[in-house]
């Protein structure tokens, strides 16, 4: 079967493509700084899982890293300190020299469709830009807003310990939530698609979501009421960053507060509305996916609310 190297493996984003690849049969490795990565995730198969190390800030790791692939995952990030453009732009060079058939990266943000949008908006199309010039057979995905967001240590204590849903978005921002593993499912659907070679595409859960319908499924899921209490972006920033812990190194912290602050600020008020998916284009390019990806009950519904829950490291 083909193989499909992970660049991330070991984070949110990256373990439910892992996870999706092997149900879907095929070969995978995992690409991550620590060997040890993927023990106790809970993946069917997960053993059998190559785990090689590759430094994103070092692009001489990169050729034993992917050498053998026939197909690479990429996810930015979350605390990446070169720019984006210039990271996918070296994985699709070194891609292209290996004869990879293609790259797939998740951008985990929306792509604009014209220029003037700022944050990780307006580097996604840089970084497409970079991924075509590399040489690289490519594929982009803009990925809106996770479901797997509400498990993490910046929201699931509380909703679990204080039955709160709090969130940095107004009362009346949609958004089209959609789980990672449907995200995994998107990018395993474009691989064998000619006309996704070259194609960007922004995608989103089957739902447009404020945030009183977000506790509502919550609130059935846990079998008890939750509320929501919205929080500012500048509260945001903070509780990120005292979520990363000691992952993020202590000259970083202030800034990227400011940067998630000044992020969500614009998203509640932007007239592009980022969180919002015109699904009825996404489902005329995939389908097959259509009536397939999660609705946030459905998810809240599967997820294992408890301590014993895996959640990888902050990012």
């Amino acid at each position: 079967m083909a193989l499909i190297t992970v660049i991330g493996a070991s984070g949110r984003q990256g373990l439910a493509q892992v996870r999706q690849a092997l149900a879907a049969g095929y070969d995978v490795r995992a690409i991550s700084r620590r060997p040890d990565a993927l023990e106790g995730a809970p993946v069917e198969g997960v053993e059998r899982v190559e785990v090689r190390p590759m430094d994103l800030y070092d692009t001489s790791t990169f050729h034993d890293a992917l050498e053998g692939s026939d197909y690479i995952f990429y996810t930015h990030p979350l605390q990446a300190r070169a720019d984006r453009a210039y990271l996918i732009g070296e994985v699709g060079k070194v891609a292209a020299h290996l004869g990879v058939k293609r790259v797939v990266w998740n951008t985990s943000s929306w792509i604009p469709d014209k220029p003037g949008d700022p944050f990780t908006y307006g580097e996604n199309t840089k970084g497409i830009n970079a991924l075509w010039r590399s040489g690289a057979p490519g594929t982009v995905f803009g990925s809106v807003l996770f479901m797997d967001n509400l498990l993490t240590n910046w929201a699931r204590p509380f909703i679990v310990n204080e039955g709160r849903y709090v969130y940095p978005h107004n009362p009346n921002l949609e958004a089209n939530w959609i789980s990672l593993d449907d995200v995994a499912r998107f990018m395993l659907a474009s691989l064998e698609r000619p006309d996704m070679e070259g194609a960007w595409l922004n995608i989103g859960g089957p739902e447009r979501l404020v945030g009183k319908q977000v506790t509502a499924c919550l609130s059935e899921a846990l079998g008890k009421e939750i509320a929501y209490d919205p929080c500012t972006p500048e509260e945001f920033g903070r509780y990120l960053v005292e979520a990363a812990g000691d992952s993020m190194p202590a000259e970083m912290r202030e800034g990227f507060a400011q940067g998630i602050q000044a992020f969500y600020e614009y998203n509640n008020e932007a007239p592009t509305k980022p969180f919002a998916v015109d699904m009825d284009h996404v489902y005329e390019r995939f389908p097959e996916l259509d009536g397939k990806l999660e609705t946030m009950g459905e998810w809240t519904k599967r997820q294992d609310w408890g301590e014993s829950n895996y959640r990888p490291a902050f990012g």
